[in-house]
């Protein structure tokens, strides 16, 4: 009987893949990580209310612990603090510091899910892991899940081909209703239990306030991109992305606004009015450290620049230095440095870049190269 180690996070879709898995006559048994100590940080955190209540990464524990009960199933524990906060929190510091927008669940995946909890996985004599990530793996290829809507192949392409031998994604083939339902008729604890959002170890706080904790404040002009004129201040470019409408920091303009760019080297917000303003607009941009889990390596294919985005037909021109030009004819809005362009041959989901600048739509302006 071959050995499956699930990581069970406390919600439906790990404890439903762990279902699936027993049922399918694996040996199954369950591991939890713990990824960020909020008690340990909680004089930091900006949270001093609630240090008598239990935080939600112990209630996901305790979650956690009852539907091991309820399935049968051994459930180990894992501390990866020290290690998520080199590879992943200092990471989104470091990009926030450069005026990016960082995306720290896909170092997550590459870093501790999908490397540290394998290895733990294997050192308890694993044959395969597993988790509840929506994507699905076919001869070697990394493929879109059957429910579009959830799929999270986004996520995972930053991880190494190699690292998913041995992973399994029992839900990849569901629907989240179908997921539901399936949790439901089996009486889980977790069956309804809403789904998570946001950053994890952000949780349900004020981003820019959990930020001040940790990067200080820099408050600095911001300029309409059109006029050059000064409209309003920032508090720190850290808080700020590009496409990002409310709560900006300027008042007494009936027309829709928009962050559009950053200047790090003069701490300048720029601000662009109208949603179709070109300025919001680019057709091409650069990325790099480029990640391929797929042997395809096309001059054509689709991207998509956010998590929730669109496919955007794109041709790719390979660099010397290992980046990749991305020219998008169809003009697209709200292209952000420091976000990942995941790459598709169809349903194939190919690999990765980090967006590294971005260039305006029939211009030769480059935000964020200072």
């Amino acid at each position: 009987m071959k050995k499956v180690i699930v990581g069970i996070s406390g919600g439906v879709d790990s404890a439903v893949a762990a279902l699936l898995l027993k049922n399918e006559g694996y040996e199954v048994e369950g591991l939890f990580m713990r990824n960020w100590d909020s008690n340990l940080n909680n004089d930091i955190l900006g949270n001093p209310n609630d240090i008598n209540e239990i935080c939600p990464q112990e209630q996901d524990y305790n979650d956690a612990l009852k539907l091991c009960e309820i399935l049968n199933i051994k459930l180990h524990r894992v501390d990866f603090i020290k290690e998520y906060w080199d590879f992943v929190f200092s990471y989104f510091l470091d990009e926030l510091k450069k005026g990016r927008t960082p995306n720290p669940d896909m170092l997550c995946n590459k870093y501790i899910k999908f490397d540290l909890f394998l290895k733990k996985a294997m050192e308890l004599g694993a044959d395969y892991v597993a988790t509840g990530h929506y994507a699905r793996l076919k001869n070697g290829r990394l493929l879109r899940a059957k429910d579009l809507n959830k799929d999270q192949t986004y996520f995972l392409a930053d991880v190494k081909f190699e690292n998913f031998k041995k992973v399994l994604f029992p839900v990849g083939e569901y629907t989240k209703p179908e997921i539901r339902k399936i949790a439901i008729n089996y009486n889980l604890n977790v069956a309804n239990k809403k789904d998570s959002t946001g950053i994890c170890f952000i949780g349900e706080r004020n981003f820019q306030k959990f930020v001040e904790n940790y990067l200080k404040p820099n408050p600095g002009n911001i300029v309409n991109v059109e006029t050059n004129e000064v409209i309003g201040r920032h508090n720190g470019l850290m808080n700020y992305t590009i496409g990002q409408r409310r709560n900006v920091g300027i008042s007494g303009f009936t027309k829709r606004h928009y962050v559009c760019g950053k200047s790090v080297k003069n701490n300048i917000l720029y601000v662009a009015f109208g949603e179709d303003n070109k300025y919001l607009l680019s057709d091409e941009c650069e990325i790099e450290n480029v990640n391929f889990i797929s042997n395809e390596r096309p001059t054509f294919c689709t991207a998509k620049f956010r998590y929730r985005d669109l496919d955007h037909p794109v041709n790719l021109e390979y660099l010397e230095n290992g980046n990749i030009r991305v020219c998008y004819p169809s003009l697209v809005k709200s292209v952000t440095p420091g976000q990942a362009c995941v790459l598709y041959l169809g349903e194939e989901c190919l690999g990765c870049g980090f967006i590294k600048n971005v260039k305006l739509n029939n211009t030769n302006l480059w935000y964020l190269q200072d």
